[in-house]
């Protein structure tokens, strides 16, 4: 291979990784979700990716408002440092981005009252009593495990961790806050 061969097969690759070609991305929904039964209520963070936005974060949760049969309102909390610090909070409207499989929501944040920030999560996996799921953002990067119960038993929490990682996920790095 010439210099000039090379160099072009790297820039390529460049522009590739650069447009999201290439990247691993997480995999596809197992299967539908009946959104009136999935949106509603609460459900709390078991295990989740390390990120900045969590950082000292226990005691997550998420409420789900179904509106309409494509719009949620959703209502993410967590404390600072212990379930009973100071509760953070950040929510905001979410369109069903695939109506009637119901499995991808993009969430649109008011941060500050001020900026927006949108993030899309899909629902990997559920049981069909609506009492786990398994989330992710379409990269692949972040992964959550929730469940309708903030104290889940040391076997079903195993077993959900076996089914990240039979999803393909590096469960080593996952971490789990404490709840309530």
């Amino acid at each position: 291979m010439t210099a000039k061969t090379m160099t072009l097969a790297a820039a390529a690759a460049a522009v590739l990784l650069a447009a999201g070609i290439g990247r691993a991305a997480a995999p596809a929904p197992a299967r539908s979700v009946d959104a009136a039964r999935f949106y509603s209520g609460v459900w709390r963070e078991i295990g989740r990716r390390p990120m900045t936005l969590t950082n000292g974060c226990v005691a997550g949760a998420t409420a789900y408002t179904l509106v309409s049969q494509t719009v949620v309102t959703v209502r993410d909390t967590c404390h600072a440092g212990s379930p009973t610090g100071k509760e953070k909070v950040i929510g905001g409207p979410g369109t069903i981005l695939d109506p009637g499989t119901n499995t991808k929501l993009r969430v649109s944040y008011h941060v500050l009252g001020i900026f927006r920030l949108h993030w899309e999560y899909w629902i990997l996996d559920h049981d069909d009593a609506y009492s786990w799921f398994i989330s992710s953002d379409p990269a692949f990067k972040n992964l959550w495990i929730y469940t309708r119960d903030p104290h889940v038993d040391p076997m079903t929490l195993r077993a959900l961790v076996a089914r990240a990682k039979a999803l393909g996920y590096d469960v080593a790095r996952l971490e789990f806050p404490a709840q309530p």
